[in-house]
């Protein structure tokens, strides 16, 4: 069996963009589960499953086989993700949120009803129950560090290019919600093995 790519995160990211790059290494499956099992899991209908087809479906993948894969969580900014997909509806079902929650609610409240620092915590935070890996990589860096990413998983060059054409205009309001978590993803390292 070749290798299986999980690319996680709470969407906005650029995570189909490093999945698309990832098919010509192996397998590939989109991930938006904001929690990450101790024991990996197949997600889907993959390993008898009946979840959705981008959430993790509580069979745990048997240990000889979890070398076959690599989760990778790639996280960015929230203001800029949260402009770019959170105010789909099917989005937010798709990341197990609240689907009535609008960007008003959120600002209008200050608070993160998105529960993305959760989601963020969730991946980031080591956890020694963990059968596995995750390889988070941060966003902004990912174009000048691509070589390094590829070296790390064992394949050949991703060829990423940003032709995102989003404004990076920041939303003051969110930026201030965000404040802390936006603080934490500057001072991390471009990609974090843990």
């Amino acid at each position: 069996m070749g290798k299986i790519f999980y690319v996680c995160s709470y969407g906005g990211s650029g995570s189909r963009m490093l999945e698309t790059a990832l098919k010509q290494y192996g397998k590939t499956e989109h991930i938006h589960s904001p929690k990450p099992p101790d024991k990996l899991e197949y997600v889907g209908k993959n390993g008898g499953g009946a979840a959705y087809y981008e959430w993790f479906n509580g069979k745990v993948i048997p240990e000889n086989e979890l070398d076959d894969y690599c989760v990778l969580y790639i996280y960015r900014n929230p203001t800029f993700s949260i402009k770019s997909r959170f105010h789909m509806h099917l989005h937010l079902k798709h990341i197990q949120c609240d689907s009535k929650i609008k960007l008003n609610d959120v600002l209008d409240s200050g608070k993160d009803l998105y529960g993305i620092k959760d989601f963020y915590n969730n991946y980031m935070k080591k956890n020694e129950n963990r059968n596995y890996k995750i390889i988070c990589i941060k966003y902004e860096d990912i174009f000048d560090k691509q070589d390094e990413l590829s070296n790390l998983l064992g394949i050949g060059k991703l060829n990423l290019v940003n032709k995102s054409k989003r404004k990076q205009i920041s939303e003051k309001k969110l930026d201030t919600i965000y404040a802390d978590l936006i603080e934490e993803m500057n001072k991390n390292d471009s990609i974090i093995v843990n």
